[in-house]
C-alpha cells in the first residue's frame, strides 16, 4: 500500500497512521493487518510493541465503560512512552461500544506531543465486519451492470461503507470524533472473494499443514464452499474462513 509505504520512509509524520478495514468474515482483514505487522516487527503478533484489542475480551461490560476508558488511555499511553513506533490493533469494532474508542482520539491527532509523549509513529488499525453486506452488495449490482471485481474504487464504495459503519447507532464508530476529526487516514474495503480467490486459500493453506498440493483437492475444498448469490454464484459466502477446517475432509 503506497500510503503505508510513504508513512513508514517518513523520519516525520505529521500524524500517526490510522487505517479502518471493512468487509465480510473471511475477506482478509486479519491477514492483510497481520501481515503488515509481521512486515513492521521483527516478532510479529507477539512482539512487545504490538497490543492487540478485542471487545469481547477486552471490554465485554458496557456498565465499565468509564473504567475501560481510563484503562484504554493508560496503555496506550504507556506503551507509546516505551516505543514510539507502537502498533495498535483493536478488532470487531462492530462490537465495540459506542464512545469507548473516543479516548484514544488525543493520540491520533497532528499534535506534537500528548500527555509528554510524542505519538506520530505510532500505527493504530481498526478491524471491523461492519460495511461488509453492504460492500457485498454494491460489488453484486456493480458486476451485474458490468464492472468486474478489479475494477471497483473506494468511491464506488465509501458511501455504503459510512452509512452501514459510521451512521449506525450500534458502531464503534456511532457519533465518534474520530469520524467528525477525520481521523482515519485510509478506509480499507474487503471485497467478496470469487472461487479462484478460494482455490489461492486453498494452495496457501495446503503449503502451511505441509500437505501435498493436489490440484483436484484444490477444486474440491473451493467447490465445496458455499457461493452467492444462488443462481450465479459469484463470491464465497465466508470468505477464506472456512478452508482449513474443510481440508481435512478431502485427505
Amino acid at each position: 500500500m503506497k500510503g503505508v509505504r510513504e508513512f513508514l520512509e517518513n523520519p516525520n509524520p505529521a500524524k500517526p497512521l490510522v487505517m479502518s478495514f471493512h468487509g465480510s468474515t473471511g475477506t482478509g482483514k486479519t491477514y492483510v493487518s497481520s501481515m503488515l505487522i509481521r512486515y513492521l516487527f521483527q516478532r510479529g503478533l507477539q512482539s512487545p510493541y504490538v497490543h492487540h484489542f478485542s471487545p469481547i475480551v477486552h471490554f465485554p461490560h458496557a456498565e465499565q465503560i468509564e473504567q475501560y476508558k481510563e484503562s484504554l488511555k493508560r496503555w496506550i499511553q504507556g506503551n507509546l512512552t516505551n516505543c514510539g513506533r507502537s502498533a495498535f490493533l483493536f478488532d470487531e469494532m462492530d462490537k465495540m461500544h459506542p464512545g469507548l474508542i473516543d479516548v484514544i482520539i488525543p493520540f491520533l491527532g497532528s499534535s506534537w506531543v500528548v500527555y509528554g509523549t510524542n505519538y506520530r509513529k505510532a500505527i493504530f488499525i481498526f478491524i471491523s465486519n461492519a460495511g461488509g453486506e453492504q460492500i457485498n452488495n454494491v460489488t453484486l449490482a456493480l458486476w451485474r451492470a458490468r464492472k468486474d471485481r478489479e475494477e471497483i474504487s473506494l468511491q464506488d464504495l465509501e458511501p455504503a461503507i459510512s452509512k452501514a459503519v459510521f451512521e449506525n447507532p450500534e458502531s464503534g464508530f456511532w457519533k465518534s470524533g474520530i469520524i467528525d476529526e477525520q481521523l482515519i487516514d485510509f478506509v480499507v474495503p474487503f471485497l467478496p472473494l470469487k472461487h479462484h480467490h478460494v482455490k489461492q486459500c486453498v494452495v496457501s493453506e495446503l503449503v502451511q499443514q505441509g500437505l501435498e498440493v493436489r490440484p483436484s483437492v484444490v477444486q474440491e475444498v473451493a467447490d465445496s464452499i458455499p457461493y452467492f448469490p444462488e443462481e450465479e454464484k459469484l463470491f464465497s459466502s465466508t470468505g477464506c474462513k472456512t478452508v482449513a477446517s474443510r481440508i481435512s475432509f478431502f485427505f
